[in-house]
């Protein structure tokens, strides 16, 4: 094999997400207790599918991320159906307050990712033919009005974390598309004037307690806040360089809430210290530094949605994540990219940076 005609592929975004793998591999081990005789069955998993990412890293390698523009049409049906299939019986199922998963017996998948993915594919294609369009109130119209489908199917499981993560990704699309900043402006104000509705009448009682928390974050008899306090306690106590791996006390003794995905930043504060999370940290950055320069690097408009929108998911992803673990975001079942435990979390991360280094491979011809 010509390693030549590799020359474009980001050996360095790799590292990088190999290097956040394989620390979310010790934080899962101490969040699940292993050095205590837990279960290995969590870390098999986000190992499988790690290893499955890397294969579809190879995989997508034969193929050129231009031919998905064919099938604009048919990812956006595949999207909707798989967000349906949580409905059918014995194959739905229902955890966490909401209906995101079907049971494939060996491990629960949560649909919504792959249709992440799909819906980028298919929504950058659209996007495409309207470059620089977005200016015009119908066409602008008619941009919000392609995903809305998804939204509420997604609203409906419900998920308002999947629905956030969906408007971020659309929001960032739409903005390198070319979108009038006026417009955005507009509609922050009509979200906020309408928020009192949204609040009463669209969100679940759940949810709206999740924003009370949130808005009240001293109260501990606010559900959720009892596990912020916990998880801020725990990052406080780490203070400089932690406790130690399986030394953190908030963690091992069963303190911090949902450890192994949701809490893991606390995980890692708590054991590591300010020094482990600042190298978490820096890693990101560097991490969406790369998204960034391969964004505006691609050899055309579609493979730069493409990057912008895995970008803007990954982005709002991080932030949400650790910004709960500080209490500086309300809480929602958000993963902490490549590191938080979640097979077909990892695994559709997986997929979405197969898609940027095909895009950056691509911006040369590439003959097998």
């Amino acid at each position: 094999m010509d390693l030549k005609k590799y020359k474009d592929f980001d050996f360095i975004l790799f590292v990088i997400v190999l290097f956040l793998f394989s620390i979310g591999l010790i934080l899962i081990s101490s969040a699940t207790g292993v050095n205590e005789g837990g279960s290995y069955k969590r870390l098999i998993i986000q190992s499988a599918s790690y290893i499955m990412g890397v294969f579809f890293i190879v995989f997508f390698m034969f193929f050129d991320y231009n031919d998905f523009k064919n099938y604009e049409k048919q990812l956006y049906i595949l999207g909707i159906g798989l967000l349906l299939l949580v409905y059918i019986p014995g194959l739905g199922k229902a955890q966490f307050g909401a209906r995101s998963w079907i049971d494939l017996k060996i491990i629960d998948f949560q649909p919504i990712e792959l249709v992440k993915l799909t819906f980028i594919l298919g929504y950058a294609k659209y996007l495409e033919e309207r470059k620089d369009m977005l200016y015009d109130l119908k066409e602008i119209f008619l941009a919000v009005l392609y995903p809305l489908p998804i939204i509420i199917l997604v609203m409906l499981q419900p998920d308002l974390g999947g629905a956030i993560v969906f408007s971020f990704i659309i929001f960032g699309m739409l903005y390198i598309s070319g979108l009038n900043l006026k417009v955005v402006l507009y509609a922050i104000l009509g979200a906020l004037v309408f928020s009192p509705i949204i609040y009463n009448y669209i969100l679940r009682p759940h949810q709206r307690t999740r924003i009370d928390a949130f808005l009240n974050p001293g109260d501990p008899s606010f559900e959720g806040n009892f596990q912020v306090i916990q998880s801020m306690i725990a990052i406080g106590s780490g203070k400089i360089f932690g406790k130690g791996l399986f030394n953190g006390t908030q963690n091992q003794y069963g303190f911090l809430p949902v450890t192994d995905s949701d809490f893991i930043f606390a995980v890692l504060g708590e054991e590591f210290g300010l020094i482990g999370m600042s190298v978490v940290l820096i890693l990101y950055f560097v991490f969406f530094k790369r998204l960034y320069a391969l964004a505006t690097s691609a050899k055309d408009f579609y493979g730069t949605l493409i990057i912008v929108g895995i970008t803007s998911m990954f982005l709002y992803q991080f932030v949400q994540n650790v910004g709960m673990t500080m209490g500086v975001m309300p809480v929602t079942g958000v993963t902490l990219p490549f590191v938080s435990y979640g097979g077909s979390s990892m695994l559709t991360s997986m997929m979405a940076l197969a898609l940027v280094f095909n895009v950056s491979v691509k911006r040369r011809k590439i003959n097998f």
